[in-house]
């Protein structure tokens, strides 16, 4: 299962590099480059959601089928280590996978939002040229 969360991994990288270039205020020029290229790439993207979701069922699957060491005294004190690492473990995937949806969201609303500046600022270039 650590290729899955590999690839999550550089997916949600991927995203916020992104998300970081199109926040950059210098790249004037470069900009509608770049909107076009990521908007081209939100499609293959967006099965970073699904990809999500089963990686999410899996720590919950996990979480339900371990060993309870809580209320059960018959447990050594390597399956309570083993225990406290599964239950961090499942806690920095859970924060991977909630790290790549936020940043997919963005990534998404961004391209919108600038998308709709450029359609915008056309048309006021429109209409002062009418002018």
């Amino acid at each position: 299962m650590a290729i899955e969360w590999v690839v999550l991994g550089y997916a949600a990288g991927a995203e916020a590099i992104m998300v970081l270039l199109l926040t950059i205020p210098c790249l004037g020029p470069l900009r509608k480059g770049l909107i076009s290229v990521i908007r081209n790439l939100l499609k293959p993207f967006l099965s970073v959601v699904p990809f999500s979701l089963f990686l999410f069922m899996d720590i919950y699957w996990k979480y339900e089928n371990r060993l309870d060491c809580e209320s059960n005294d018959s447990c050594t004190p390597m399956d309570h280590l083993r225990q406290q690492k599964a239950n961090m473990k499942s806690q920095r995937n859970f924060l991977l996978i909630l790290t790549a949806l936020v940043f997919y969201w963005l990534l998404f609303s961004m391209t919108k939002m600038m998308i709709t500046i450029d359609q915008l600022n056309a048309r006021v270039e429109k209409l002062r040229n009418r002018e």
